[in-house]
């Protein structure tokens, strides 16, 4: 019985010490749900805290665009007025320069006035002096051609050593230059001269220098005469039909360089249209070098313009791109001279005064050339044919031939 007594009050303190620690497990959960409470609320504040900053900071940077535009604003305005006056300066310096290109139209006008009288008298005393030297060599040749034709012609008997003395002078290769350039050169003085083969081969190699003349040594002695054997060795070692892949490719990579004319351009495209597809018909020629010449052109719109134009030919294609950059200086030129027209109220009235005087002096020197080709000068050294009397020419001779007396 004792020990369920004490088996009773050991389960009964056991039940009492659950229960505390029950009790006790409780207020820390309710403690720990407090803080919970406690840190919601501060996440919270903390938030509110946050958007009010960032409110506030949307306001500091608004506020420091608006000054930032202000500023910006009043430094525009500031160096717009800056720029007025110095647009205003330039007005007046050019205003300047009008006034002096005035002045410099009408010193030169004088000088060249000047000049020309003194050149017609130069140009006159020249010609006056050449008529009479022709003269005297058309009475020497007639003298000599009369002499010719008197005096017998002997034929040598051998075909093969009969041609004409040359008219034209031989030409000399030496191999620094094209092949092909001599080569239709020779043809064309050979033609004129008249040789047959056997000629032209002896000519051809007494105009060989330096590299070239060493081909004659791999050339057999009883062959030096024969024409199509040299040529060929000639071709073999100077000619450009090799090069005809790179010419090709050169032409399709041509471009206009900055500063280089349209005319220097066709100049060149139409060089390597002549190395580069030297085999082809006229016509198939004239089309690409026109394409190649488009697709080499600096200026876009230039290009596109002569593209759309689809010319034919070179010269047609350089014809109208010249045209196009002419017309678009002449446009940049007339839109520059309006904005200043619109800039300053009085240049139009101005400009009107200028062209003015430029048409007043276009048409006192147009007077002044009529009356110069109205009224010839003359030599007063010159003498006449008819007369032998000096101040005129035989055409103005007023003298009366005993002829015309009867």
């Amino acid at each position: 019985m004792a020990e369920n007594a004490d088996l009773l009050a050991l389960l009964a303190e056991m039940k009492k010490s659950m229960e505390k620690g029950q009790e006790e497990m409780r207020k820390g959960q309710e403690e720990m749900r407090k803080g919970q409470e406690e840190m919601r609320k501060g996440q919270e504040d903390m938030k509110e805290e946050m958007r009010k900053g960032q409110e506030e900071m949307k306001d500091e940077m608004r506020k420091g665009q608006e000054e930032m535009k202000n500023e910006i604003q009043t430094r525009v305005e500031s160096k717009v007025g800056e720029i007025k006056d110095h647009v205003n300066s330039c007005i007046e310096k050019i205003e300047e320069d009008v006034q002096s290109v005035r002045r410099e139209i009408g010193e030169v006008k004088g000088e060249v006035e000047r000049k020309i009288e003194e050149v017609e008298d130069k140009v006159q005393g020249k010609i006056e002096e050449v008529k009479e030297k022709v003269q005297v060599k058309i009475g020497d040749l007639e003298k000599r051609l009369s002499e010719l034709e008197d005096r017998p012609i002997n034929f040598p008997a051998n075909p093969d050593l009969t041609y004409s003395r040359p008219t034209v002078k031989s030409l000399t290769f030496d191999g620094q230059t094209s092949w092909s350039v001599f080569k239709t050169q020779f043809d064309v003085v050979s033609s004129a001269n008249g040789w047959n083969n056997r000629v032209k081969a002896s000519q051809l190699v007494a105009s060989l220098r330096g590299s070239a003349a060493e081909v004659l040594q791999g050339i057999p002695s009883d062959k030096l005469t024969d024409l199509m054997t040299i040529e060929n060795a000639l071709e073999a070692r100077f000619g450009d039909s090799h090069l005809t892949q790179f010419y090709r490719t050169e032409l399709k990579t041509r471009r206009q360089k900055p500063g280089e004319s349209l005319q220097v351009l066709a100049a060149d495209v139409e060089r390597l249209m002549s190395l580069a597809y030297a085999e082809c018909p006229q016509d198939v020629r004239d089309s690409l070098a026109a394409q190649y010449f488009v697709d080499a052109i600096r200026d876009e719109d230039t290009q596109h313009a002569t593209r759309l134009m689809d010319a034919k030919d070179l010269k047609s294609a350089l014809a109208y791109s010249m045209k196009y950059e002419a017309a678009k200086t002449v446009s940049k030129t007339s839109r520059n001279v309006r904005s200043i027209e619109v800039e300053d109220g009085t240049g139009k009235e101005k400009d009107e005064k200028f062209d003015c005087l430029l048409k007043t002096l276009e048409k006192l020197l147009n007077s002044h050339v009529a009356g110069k080709k109205n009224t010839p000068r003359r030599n007063p050294n010159v003498t006449c044919w008819k007369c032998n009397k000096k101040g005129h020419v035989q055409r103005e001779c007023q003298t009366i031939s005993p002829n015309q007396e009867n």
